[in-house]
């Protein structure tokens, strides 16, 4: 016999898949090759090898799901599943072939009284596995159908009921898998020699037995995607077992094939086959659990049982409250004869009622098919006529979500209906759709609770960048409109730490996906960091005497003096100042030459005009840089050098920049004062560019890799909801936190061919906020996951308490108006005329005095915050009025604030701080700039440094009077004459300068990248100890010496106890260090668990009353500094 190596494809590779397919995942199994005889009878019922459909095993399925079809009927299908046109391409054949998988073979056929008759033929029983036939088949022989001169022999193809589903090419383990794509399945796919052996192929997958990658029959190799993990909690590895157990186990292989292929021609001219990635399959069957938990939830809790009602007494009156501004209020009782008896407590039966969580998964990780995905899964698998709203707060982001679902197929856009207005919306909301796409905006008029749109308990209302949308009157009304839909939350960044609104409104996590994974499994490119640009200096140019003498001079009135100081003294004046502008212009077009073949270009500027401003100083800046490349091409000697720099000065001259801005009025007046002109750029916004006989939109023309369009300068679009693959260097000039930010950079990770990173560009300095902004992926790590309203719930305080607080702070504005000589009270049910009036009136109330005025200002805010904290509660409607009115004398105030108009004099001021600011010239600092790759980010460490700044807080409310008291004080005190600008902006150069210090950066990700070397000995302490910092402090606390090393660790044990007992009673205890009753039993709790959890020996009763006394004394300074139990609150 001759030699075969032990660890080729066949011996190792083949055998091991097939006996794992057989022996665990159980299927059959057959090895073809010299051994499968042809004919009805033969081995797989082939009658030649140009066969790929098992007609046998086709037909038997047929018959065996479709007991009431004739046979006839059945012949028709099998016909249909195995007929071939010439004429159609694989991807056409592919396209049709999944529908009859998926959705049963159309056929005709005449009933037993010879009526005619229609049905859809079921091939595979998705419902009941055991109803189908997996069969796994090695070294089948194969001839080409158009060309039968080729023949080829496939490693391994999967049968369900005959039908060749999944083709996988294998490769001996010490060969590169990619050999297998291009060498093999390449091949194989070409029409002209085996392609219809693929028309009916779900998935492709690669391996060596080790590595392993799927993919469909369009794929590239860089969409190859690899299955690392088979729950969302896992790490997760790449590894073929963990993949044939995800995709290939009966179960799991029917749910890809029924519910995660979709087909996408969305782009113009392309249809792409999408097989869902892992971390889509694994979120959007989390999500689908959530719905089915829902519907479980539904039937315990029927409409009319779906709310609790119940009261709570003591509401605040009015002559509980005093004026500062004038005199006493009047105490006769007015505002508490309006106020309620009892204050409503209306809430719902079960916290997850409604709430399905929120679907987080990064920029770049195709949110819109798991949309896609998700809602058809929903439509198939559970019983019920389902209406999903797809909302967003953008028309870009709708109109993107629309074309990826009509591109898809998932809706017919002539007949799925985007609300125009908020009238046409309350019509559909009406009528019977599968799917209905609107705006937050369009929920714009007032719905009467006794007459909502709809009162059905299936709609779903998914929500788009959910952070973005769920605040206002909009969202109230939308609650309103629909009271029993179920809201799911869709957004590309995690909650951050400022999103608890987001989670009472949707619940916690129900699948996340954060940046770092979603670059370690492939399903976008990593990111790289560069600083770059001079570091900055204030003139000393009196220029607090200059800025105080023009306004002086000016006569503000008190609202433009207002307006004035809202827009001075900020970094908008550095990061606009002209020789500052001019270095980076100057920069951009070096840095950007230089990376000419890497891909298209962003630059992200602080707002509209400075687009406009940066437009016009970088188009000189390049085209000298055009000239100077093509003199050194004409003064090159060598050939070859020569002609890359001719190509670089044709790409150069090709290039085309352009700014990409929102239209606003006046803007061609607004844009003339700053040198800009508008009109030709708002010109080429509309029209886009000529393509032959053709015009592409500017969006389109970005977002082709060959188009010239290859430099956008943009503010604010094209940073959300837009998708450009050869988008490589993304340029940031903008201030920029949280959502924005980490939405921002992530337009650069999205994977295209022969791109191998994003590059982040930074001139303004935003380590800072990048830090932080990646922190919270590492935070959300720390959350459990799952539906509805389960994990990640901060504690919130309960309902009475915080109805008791928005009351409070409603009667108390309401008083400050009474004692100004307004009766807010005369406001509620007015309308019309009526109503505008006594606004006015209202407002001319508040303009007694600059302290009325902002006392109602910061009281006001008050009402708003605490109305937030009861957003998804029924009992805010109860306020919602008296809210609002108070809300419009608020923006009122705003309005006739920011219509001041101050242009002029502002134009002079930001003269005077442009001319103050200087760029520096290059320090010793100032060395090449240098790159940093953000995936070496260790996110343990961002989670240890920033887990105690940013812990969930309780909702607790903070003594009314005296936050009034402390924030009116601070406003007083500010005066735009007064201010100190030079040193203001001085501490705003001294910032942005830190963040440019080549130390500073190098520092700053050097600790980032290294857990261990930035951990202080505390940190260090607790980690060999195995407690938290906060343990360990009660620990020193309580260990003594010469304990043995059981003791030792029976003391660490109580620490953990007795810590966490203390933080569960200080969570219900608000302000406990203020009262004698609860500082009294604080102390008796600690002392209780000291004596229980301490051993005797070695501690005897006195050592442990000493001990208590200790950790009463740590834990009540905590406290008092804002600290609970030595853990930050």
């Amino acid at each position: 016999m001759a030699y075969t190596d032990i660890n080729s494809e066949d011996r190792l590779v083949q055998q091991t898949f097939a006996e794992h397919l057989e022996g665990v995942l159980g299927w059959d199994s057959v090895y073809a090759y010299k051994a499968e005889t042809f004919g009805a009878e033969g081995t797989l019922g082939r009658e030649d090898t140009r066969e790929v459909v098992l007609t046998r095993d086709l037909r038997a399925a047929l018959v065996k799901l479709n007991a009431a079809l004739p046979d006839k009927a059945i012949d028709e299908a099998v016909s249909k599943m195995t007929r071939h046109d010439f004429s159609r391409s694989l991807l056409q054949h592919n396209q049709e072939f999944h529908g009859f998988i998926r959705d049963g073979v159309p056929v005709d056929y005449k009933d037993e009284k010879g009526h005619p008759r229609s049905a859809r033929a079921r091939v595979i029983d998705f419902a009941d596995v055991t109803n189908n036939r997996f069969l796994a088949v090695r070294e089948l022989c194969l001839t080409g159908l158009r060309a039968p001169s080729y023949n080829r022999r496939a490693d391994l193809v999967c049968f369900v009921n005959g039908l060749p589903l999944v083709f996988i090419e294998l490769k001996a383990v010490y060969r590169n898998i990619r050999a297998g794509f291009d060498g093999n399945l390449s091949d194989y796919m070409d029409e002209h020699v085996v392609g219809h052996a693929f028309h009916h192929n779900a998935f492709l997958i690669v391996s060596n037995g080790d590595n392993a990658r799927y993919g469909s029959i369009t794929s590239g190799w860089d969409h190859f995607a690899e299955w690392k993990r088979n729950d969302e909690k896992d790490k997760g590895k790449v590894n073929a077992q963990v993949l044939l157990d995800g995709m290939l186990a009966k179960d799991r292989l029917l749910d890809l094939v029924e519910n995660f292929i979709l087909f996408d021609a969305s782009k113009a001219g392309k249809t792409r086959k999408v097989v869902a990635r892992n971390h889509q399959v694994l979120g959007v069957n989390l999500a689908v659990e959530s719905v089915m938990r829902q519907e479980v939830l539904k039937k315990e809790f029927p409409e009319r049982r779906k709310v609790t009602y119940a009261a709570m007494k003591k509401p605040m009156r009015a002559s509980d409250w005093t004026s500062t501004s004038e005199a006493l209020l009047r105490t006769d009782g007015v505002l508490a004869e309006q106020a309620p008896a009892d204050m409503p407590l209306v809430q719902r039966a079960h916290p997850e009622l409604g709430r399905l969580g929120v679907f987080w998964h990064t920029q770049g990780s195709g949110k819109s098919y798991s949309m896609a995905f998700f809602t058809e899964k929903v439509r198939r698998k559970l019983k019920g006529a389902f209406t999903f709203v797809i909302m967003t707060d953008r028309d870009d982001l709708d109109s993107q979500i629309y074309r990826t679902f009509g591109g898809c197929g998932v809706i017919d856009p002539k007949k799925t209906p985007r609300a125009s207005s908020g009238k046409e919306l309350k019509t559909l909301l009406g009528e019977n759709h599968a799917y209905i796409f609107t705006l937050i905006h369009k929920f714009n008029q007032e719905v009467d609770a006794r007459e909502p749109y709809s009162e059905r308990d299936d709609i779903i209302v998914i929500s788009d960048e959910a952070h973005r949308t769920q605040a206002g009157k909009f969202a109230r009304n939308m609650r309103q409109a629909l009271p029993n839909a179920a809201f799911l939350g869709f957004t590309g960044t995690p909650l951050f730490k400022n999103d608890h609104l987001t989670k009472r409104i949707f619940g916690g996590y129900v699948s996340r996906y954060d940046f770092k994974r979603s670059e370690e499994d492939g399903a976008t490119v990593k990111l790289v960091y560069e600083n770059r640009g001079e570091k900055l200096g204030v003139a000393k140019l009196d220029l607090n005497d200059r800025i105080a003498e023009v306004i002086e001079q000016s006569n503000l009135d008190e609202d433009q003096q207002a307006h004035l100081e809202n827009l001075l003294g900020k970094d908008y004046e550095v990061i606009t100042a002209p020789d500052r502008l001019e270095k980076i212009a100057k920069d951009f077009v070096d840095h950007c030459s230089a990376r000419w073949q890497a891909g298209k270009s962003m630059l992200v500027c602080i707002d509209k005009i400075t687009c406009g401003r940066m437009f016009n100083m970088i188009t000189p800046h390049w085209q000298a840089k055009t000239l100077e490349v093509k003199a050194a091409a004409e003064s090159e000697p060598d050939a070859d050098r020569r002609d890359v720099l001719n190509a670089k000065a044709r790409w150069m001259e090709e290039t085309i920049i352009e700014i990409q801005i929102s239209e606003q009025q006046g803007e061609v007046k607004d844009f003339k004062k700053w040198g800009v002109d508008i009109i030709p750029h708002r010109e080429r916004m509309k029209k886009g560019f000529e393509v032959g006989e053709e015009t592409l939109s500017m969006e389109d023309a970005f977002k082709t890799p060959s188009h010239p369009f290859r430099v956008v300068i943009v503010c604010a679009m094209w940073l959300t909801g837009f998708d450009v693959e050869s988008l490589s260097t993304l340029y940031i000039d903008k201030p920029m936190k949280a959502h924005t930010l980490m939405q921002a950079i992530a337009r650069a990770n999205r994977r295209c061919e022969g791109k191998d990173f994003g590059l982040i560009v930074d001139y303004n300095g935003m380590l800072k906020s990048l830090r932080a902004a990646l922190a919270q992926y590492a935070l959300g790590d720390d959350e459990e996951g799952g539906g509805g309203g389960g994990g990640g719930e901060e504690i919130v305080a309960p309902i009475e308490e915080r109805v008791r607080a928005l009351n409070e702070a409603i009667v108390a504005t309401e008083a400050h108006l009474l004692g100004l000589g307004f009766d807010a009270t005369k406001l509620i049910g007015a309308k019309g005329f009526t109503k505008t009036g006594l606004l006015a009136d209202a407002v001319n109330a508040v303009y007694k005095s600059k302290e009325s005025k902002q006392r109602f200002e910061i009281m006001a805010r008050q009402v708003f915050l605490r109305f937030k904290a009861l957003i998804m509660e029924e009992a805010i409607h109860a306020f919602a009025e008296r809210h609002d009115n108070l809300e419009a004398i608020y923006k009122k105030l705003e309005e006739r604030r920011d219509m001041s108009d101050v242009t002029g004099v502002l134009k002079e001021l930001h003269l005077i701080v442009n001319e103050a600011i200087r760029a520096q010239a290059p320090g010793d600092d100032q060395t090449e700039a240098k790159t940093y790759d953000l995936s070496k980010i260790d996110m343990e460490k961002l989670r240890d440094e920033f887990a105690q700044k940013i812990k969930h807080k309780a909702i607790v409310v903070e003594d009314l009077r005296a936050l009034i008291e402390r924030k009116l004080a601070l406003m007083m005190r500010a005066n735009p004459q007064r201010m100190d600008y030079h040193r203001k902006y001085s501490e705003i150069v001294a910032d942005y300068n830190r963040e440019k210090d080549r130390v500073t950066i190098e520092d700053t990700f050097a600790r980032l990248a290294d857990l261990l070397s930035s951990l202080n000995e505390e940190q260090r302490r607790a980690a060999e100890e195995g407690l938290t910092e906060e343990e360990l402090a009660i620990y020193d606390l309580m260990k003594k010496d010469k304990l043995t090393k059981r003791q030792r660790e029976t003391v660490k044990e109580a620490s953990k106890h007795l810590l966490a007992r203390v933080l569960e009673v200080l969570a219900l205890r608000h302000d406990w260090t203020a009262k004698e009753t609860t500082k009294a039993d604080v102390e008796q709790l600690i002392q209780v668990e000291v004596f229980s959890l301490l051993p005797d020996p070695p501690f005897d009763e006195d050592e442990k009353l000493a001990l208590a006394g200790k950790v009463y004394q740590h834990v009540f300074q905590q406290s008092s500094s804002g600290v609970r139990g030595g853990k930050a609150a």
